[in-house]
Formats: C-alpha cells, sequence, structure tokens
C-alpha cells in the first residue's frame, strides 16, 4: 500500500519523467491500488526502453515505489537545516522538478540519492523473494576466506549487482537519449548514486562452533541502512565539483583549474546555486519564510542564515517532556513527564511574499 505517497509517482522515473501524471494515472493507481496489471503504455514520457522494462517487471515497479520514499525522506533529512530543504510534497509537488531543470548541486544529489534509492530498494526486494526476476546472489556460495579464516557462504547474500544492473538500465534510460551536456552530468551523478550504495555493502556471519566459538562460520553479504549512503552523498554535495564539458564534447573539466578532477564517486554540477531565500517558482524555492531556525547556531540553520538577514519571529510554546530518568534494575527506564516552557523561532517573511517567476 503506496498511500502515504500522494503526488510523488511523477518522480518514480528519478527525474526521468518531467511531466507530472495526475492521481488517476496508472502510476498511482499502481501505488495505491497494489495491482500488478500496470498500465505502462498510458504513463506520460517514459521513453521505449522504460516501458519496456515496466511491461516485463511490473512488480519491480512497486518495488521502486518504497525506494522512492525512501530517497525522498533521506534528501528531506540531509537538507533539513539548509535554506532548501528537498521539501517536494508541500504546497505542490512540481516544485522540485523545477529545481532538477537546473544543473545545480542540489540537482546533482537528487539525481545520486534517487538513483541510489532505486538500488536499494530492487536490491532489498530480490533478497525478500519479492522479484521473479532475481534472489539471492547466486555468486556467494561454498567457501571462501578473509581476514579471520576459512568460512561458508550461507544465508542470503543481497544481490547488489542485479539492484545496480536494474536501476542503471531504468534510471539511465532517458539520459541515454540525449547527447547534450547535461544528459552526461546526470549520468554520472546516477552513477555515483548507485557506487555509493554498493560502497556500504558489509559482510556478516554466524558462529557455528561450541560454545560460540567462530571455528565455523557462515557469512553473507548485507546492505547498510540507507542513512549511510545518504550520509556519504551529503559529504559528496558538500565537495560536488563544478565542471564545464571538454571541447569534444565526451567529458569534462573542471571549472576552476584549482580543483581536482572529479572521480566517478564524486558529485558534479554545472551552475551554481541560487540563494532558495525567497519564493520563486523558476528555481523551485519555497523559500524560507516561516521556517524554524537556532538562534544560538553559527551554521546554515542559524536565524542569519536561515532568515536571509530578514530577521525572526519568536514564540513561546509550551510542551511535555521526558525528565528525570531513572534506571530500574533490571531492566527498565523509568521517566517522568515534564511540562518545558521554550522559544521557537521562525524566519520573517520579505515584504513581499507572493511568488516570483521570470517567465
Amino acid at each position: 500500500n503506496m498511500n502515504f505517497l500522494p503526488g510523488i509517482w511523477w518522480s518514480l522515473p528519478l527525474v526521468l519523467v518531467w511531466t507530472i501524471p495526475p492521481v488517476t494515472s496508472s502510476w498511482w493507481y499502481m501505488g495505491a491500488v497494489g495491482s500488478s496489471r500496470v498500465m505502462c503504455d498510458n504513463v506520460p514520457g517514459l521513453v521505449s526502453r522504460q516501458r519496456q522494462l515496466c511491461r516485463r517487471h511490473p512488480e519491480a515497479m512497486l518495488s521502486i515505489g518504497r525506494g522512492v520514499a525512501a530517497w525522498t525522506a533521506e534528501c528531506q533529512h540531509q537538507f533539513r537545516r539548509h535554506r532548501w530543504d528537498c521539501n517536494a510534497l508541500e504546497r505542490g509537488q512540481r516544485l522540485l522538478g523545477r529545481v532538477l531543470l537546473r544543473s545545480s548541486r542540489e540537482s546533482a544529489f537528487v539525481h545520486a540519492i534517487s538513483s541510489a534509492g532505486v538500488v536499494f530498494a530492487i536490491t532489498r526486494a530480490c533478497s525478500q523473494g519479492e522479484l521473479k526476476s532475481c534472489s539471492c546472489d547466486p555468486k556467494k556460495k561454498g567457501s571462501a576466506k578473509d581476514s579471520k579464516g576459512h568460512f561458508d557462504w550461507g544465508g542470503c547474500s543481497d544481490n547488489i549487482d542485479y539492484g545496480i544492473k536494474f536501476a542503471r538500465a531504468f534510471v539511465d534510460a532517458k539520459e541515454r537519449k540525449g547527447k547534450d551536456a547535461r544528459a552526461l552530468m546526470n549520468l554520472h551523478n546516477n552513477r555515483a548514486g548507485r557506487k555509493a550504495v554498493k560502497r556500504f555493502l558489509k559482510q556478516e556471519c554466524k558462529c557455528h562452533g561450541v560454545s560460540g566459538s567462530c571455528t565455523l562460520r557462515t557469512c553473507w553479504l548485507a546492505m547498510a541502512d540507507f542513512r549511510k549512503t545518504g550520509d556519504y552523498l551529503w559529504k559528496k554535495y558538500n565537495g560536488a565539483i563544478q565542471v564545464v564539458m571538454n571541447q569534444d564534447g565526451t567529458g569534462f573539466t573542471v571549472a576552476n583549474k584549482k580543483f581536482k578532477k572529479p572521480t566517478k564517486n564524486d558529485l558534479v554540477y554545472f551552475e551554481s546555486s541560487p540563494d532558495y531565500c525567497i519564493r520563486d517558482w523558476d528555481v523551485g524555492s519555497l523559500g524560507t519564510a516561516g521556517r524554524v531556525c537556532n538562534q544560538t547556531s553559527r551554521g546554515m540553520d542559524s536565524c542569519e542564515v536561515m532568515c536571509c538577514g530578514r530577521g525572526y519571529d519568536t514564540s513561546r510554546v509550551s510542551r511535555m517532556t521526558k525528565c528525570e530518568c531513572k534506571f530500574h534494575w533490571c531492566c527498565s527506564v523509568r521517566c517522568q513527564d515534564c511540562l518545558e516552557v521554550v522559544d521557537i523561532h521562525t524566519c520573517k517573511a520579505p515584504k513581499s511574499a507572493g511568488w516570483i517567476s521570470r517567465t
């Protein structure tokens, strides 16, 4: 049941579909009703390769829906203290689409995290037996050796290679139709997102020896929590490299020669980001009016930075919190409910708080 995803099925093709299907479209029907009879031919904006994959793997589209939820939540978590907070659901889903039309660092991050979300969702679905086309990693069989000695492959190793293969085929299909610089940028960031998930694949083992000793071990490979991928891509966002196309149009060169050449793990972008201070339809900015800021912070969530110098309002609110918590043997923690009075600071709106549009 994907009822908790109203309006974001437009991002299922992960910025591959620029039009936004209405809630009566087959994507919404598939998500809300859980039907396996996906009317792929009615989905607007898909290229032929995507339609083929949709028809061939309708159950995979449902798994991707969970990936949409995962990457959207992770994006909003990573940007929660910034002027642009990746909030595509509030006041209109089209705003994120406007951001993605630009070649900014935010667009680079969204391409990477959304591509990673598909890899994570498809790989997890394989391990849980939800897809007919894949299962656990078939290569992890027999015996192997690591720094701790010999072990047997067992359990269900996550089939990350299949997840990456499917995500590359589906997510990259739209970009491969184009030969321009923007398509090349998107393909680069999509790949960086896929690689990030595999980076945190870890080996887990279970001991079978006498008294729990590890003379006999069974091991498998498992993906880490998606937060690790999000944290890693957030660091790559902060270190994203501005690039320009090279003369033959086949790759990038750094815009500033003082910076290193981007690797396959780095995020790249072409144009500088707007400041996101005010509502601006063309750049996909909700503005920061009404956003909660931190009066004592010196970072991006400080009232000075978040409110763009416009000032902030303060309101005093009461809330219940857990306090005087004590550990009781054995084994519980008991707390009391305490009434706490706190000041909440919110950014003032600009004098003209309406939407700005340059068109």
